[in-house]
Order: structure tokens, then C-alpha cells, then sequence
């Protein structure tokens, strides 16, 4: 567990998944934690389950130009002061350069990476009285890699990662240190309605779908929330004191295998006959 007694996160894209997730582990590790996302519902849900008094909802569209300070004065607010930032909130609009529409390629943008330089920059003044702190974004691993049907995603979140490095190269004079952590598919309620797609076209489970996307990663599985919660406590708390600018892949080893000669490993493995 971190050290995170006394301090105080804001956490966007809070109401499920990887940002449920977070929130939840950075309360256990002693945070206190404002957790931002669309749907009110769905962040007073995971309010509920948390010590009363650790955890505040608050819903906003960090799309709107007004949203990202707000956000950070309301975490402010909560908790008097500022000491973690995790951008989670994301947009995954599905199309490919010739077909995806320029609006949703522009909201892709906006939430993923213009929101996360704007929270940023509202929390630096916080950040710098509270002599330094600790700003993780959520990229993906399709920030390193193509992937088919997903310019948008890819594009905003790789600029994501160009942010990290680029404000970690600004701010670390102050103590601010900034991260990214770049999942590979995770069980989430985004990640299994893909998985529902994919089930329908292989006329498969959704079980056989997470199974067919991770069967050449070296772990075989997909990862739990939690999995990814666990780093971003990591680089949340003191025991990454001198960590910053990294890209972290939490992502079972998908990243590193070449493509290319996984045929090899399938033709292995096909029963004779």
C-alpha cells in the first residue's frame, strides 16, 4: 500500500472501470478523493461503497471549456488541499481516417488530451503550495501501437503520452511529477461491450472473446481494474519519489510481442489431421 495519509486526489472518469478502480485504492491507501465523470449515478455508486467522508462525487463534461478548473477548485474544496491528479476520463470513438466523423475525432481530442492539459494547468498552483505532488494520466497501449478502426484513440491518446513527458519536463523543478500508465485491455464495462462485438462476429462468448485478443500476450489473461489501480497508487505515493516522464505498460506483455510470427505459434499448436 502507499503512504497517501492526509492527501488529497482528484480523479477523472471516477464512476467505473479503471477510474472506479483508482479511487477506490487510493481511499484504502488514506486519500481523500474527488471523483469526476458524466454520469452522476454511476459516481455516487462508487461513493457509496467507499468510509463516509473519503470520497466525494462530482459530475461534469471535461469537454467544456470551464470544466477542467472547476473540477480542480471543487477537489480543492473537498479537501483542502491538492496532491494527486489521475486523468482517466477518456473518449473512444471507433472509425478509421477515411470514415470516422471529424466531430467525434475533436471530442477524441479535446477529452483526451486538451482536458488533461487544462487540469493540469489549474492544479499547478495547488500543486506548487502543497510543495509538489503527483499527476498520472491514462494513456493505453494504443498510444505505442496502431490498431485498426481507431484513429482517434490512438492519435489523442499518444499525444497523451507526448504531454506526460512534456510536462514532466516543465514541472519537475517544482516537484511535480507526471506519469502515464498505458493499459491493454482490462475487464471494464467499455472493454466487454467490445468484447460483445467481437462475440457476435466469431459467434463466440464474451469469455472467447477476451480469450481470442489475449491469446498471444504472454500472460493470456486480461487484466482486472484493480491491476491497474495498484500502479497508479504506485506512482501516486513516495515509493516513486524519483519517477517521472515514464510511460508504464500494464498491459500482461502485449506490447512486446511480435505480431508477425505469431502464425508460427498457431500453426504449433493446431491439432494434427
Amino acid at each position: 500500500m502507499a503512504d497517501l495519509q492526509g492527501r488529497v486526489a482528484l480523479v477523472t472518469g471516477g464512476g467505473t472501470g479503471i477510474g472506479a478502480a483508482v479511487a477506490r485504492r487510493l481511499v484504502r491507501d488514506g486519500a481523500r478523493v474527488l471523483l469526476v465523470g458524466r454520469r452522476a449515478g454511476a459516481l455516487e455508486t462508487v461513493v457509496r461503497t467507499l468510509p463516509e467522508g473519503s470520497a466525494l462525487a462530482y459530475p461534469a463534461d471535461l469537454s467544456g471549456a470551464s470544466a477542467p478548473a472547476e473540477v480542480v477548485d471543487a477537489a480543492v474544496a473537498f479537501g483542502g488541499r491538492l496532491d494527486v491528479v489521475v486523468n482517466n476520463a477518456a473518449a473512444n470513438p471507433a472509425g478509421s481516417i477515411e470514415n470516422l466523423d471529424v466531430a467525434e475525432w475533436r471530442e477524441a481530442l479535446e477529452v483526451n488530451v486538451t482536458a488533461p492539459m487544462l487540469v493540469i494547468r489549474a492544479a499547478l498552483p495547488h500543486l506548487r503550495v502543497a510543495g509538489g505532488g503527483s499527476i498520472v494520466n491514462i494513456a493505453s497501449v494504443a498510444a505505442l501501437v496502431a490498431a485498426p478502426g481507431a484513429a482517434a484513440y490512438c492519435s489523442s491518446k499518444a499525444a497523451l503520452v507526448m504531454l506526460t513527458k512534456q510536462a514532466a519536463l516543465e514541472l519537475g523543478p517544482d516537484r511535480i511529477r507526471i506519469n502515464a500508465v498505458c493499459p491493454g485491455w482490462v475487464r471494464t464495462e467499455m472493454s466487454e461491450g467490445m468484447m460483445d462485438i467481437l462475440a457476435g462476429l466469431q459467434r463466440s462468448s464474451r469469455a472467447s472473446a477476451f480469450e481470442s485478443v489475449t491469446r498471444h500476450q504472454p500472460l493470456r489473461r486480461v487484466a482486472e481494474p484493480d491491476e491497474v489501480a495498484g500502479v497508479v497508487a504506485f506512482l501516486a505515493g513516495p515509493d516513486s519519489s524519483y519517477m517521472t516522464a515514464a510511460v508504464l505498460t500494464v498491459d500482461g506483455g502485449a506490447s512486446v510481442v511480435d505480431t508477425g510470427t505469431t502464425s508460427f505459434t498457431d500453426a504449433a499448436q493446431a491439432p494434427e489431421g
